[in-house]
């Protein structure tokens, strides 16, 4: 796989770079350039990101970080268990839970909900940080919502950190999950409501919140060329007045 010539494998992280140590320097280079590539092409070109996880892991299999970075790439393209293996294989050399909700969450994409809530309930959530608890709590929503237990899906959801007004790195996801489970059960009015707390926390636009708010204000966008040739402008549809009971 060809490397551009701006990636030189410095811009991983330390940690990933002392993990490298255990390398050949010149293999190591290599090992790391790979998984710079991985990283910048994981959200916009998965199966590009997945192709040179393929490299980095052939290069040292053995390096905790390289079978995390295989992970997460597969997990991208939606190859579960094969992402499962892999996570299962760091977490042996690394002997850490930080991948714990992501493992339990690809049990949802091999249709095994029922091993993710699971591993939810299982003593290691315990030793997970802030962040990864309330990941696990989103994995368990998901499998909730995939046996078709709505309203147990949105108690799950229900949390000191739903309910905070602070704002972290993962406080828009969990409205928003909170919003599109409320919208699942017929619940609109809620939803809207939830929605927009998510649209006052997604300061990176990691989800689509204003698109859905906007869906439920009725407001319609128009493609940027009609077909007359003019440039459309935003319409805002008169609301019908109904509750609407959509699903995804």
């Amino acid at each position: 796989m060809p490397i551009p010539e701006d990636v030189t494998g410095e811009e991983i992280d330390k940690d990933v770079r002392q993990e490298l140590q255990s390398l050949p320097k010149t293999l190591a280079d290599d090992v790391a350039k790979n998984l710079v590539m991985v990283a910048r092409l994981i959200d916009e070109d998965p199966e590009g990101a997945y192709a040179y996880s393929k490299v980095a892991l052939r290069l040292a299999s053995r390096v905790a970080a390289v079978r995390e970075a295989a992970g997460f790439a597969a997990y991208a393209n939606q190859k579960y268990s094969e992402a499962l293996a892999e996570f299962r294989a760091a977490r042996r050399m690394t002997g850490t839970v930080d991948l714990w909700p992501v493992m339990a969450d690809c049990e949802r994409g091999l249709g095994r909900p029922e091993k993710a809530l699971d591993m939810a309930g299982a003593p290691e959530v315990h030793k997970l940080d802030k962040a990864g608890q309330v990941e696990m709590r989103l994995v368990a929503a998901g499998a909730r919502r995939d046996m078709g237990q709505l309203d147990a899906a949105i108690v799950t959801l229900q949390s000191p950190e739903l309910a905070s007004n602070a704002v972290h790195p993962w406080t828009a996801r969990l409205r928003y999950a909170y919003a599109d489970a409320l919208l699942a059960a017929g619940r609109q009015g809620e939803a809207r409501e939830w929605f927009a707390k998510a649209v006052e926390a997604d300061r990176d636009g990691s989800t689509d919140a204003s698109d859905r708010l906007a869906e439920l204000d009725g407001v319609e966008f128009l493609d940027a060329l009609d077909e007359s040739g003019d440039a459309g402008e935003p319409e805002s549809a008169e609301p019908s007045g109904e509750d609407g009971d959509d699903k995804d």
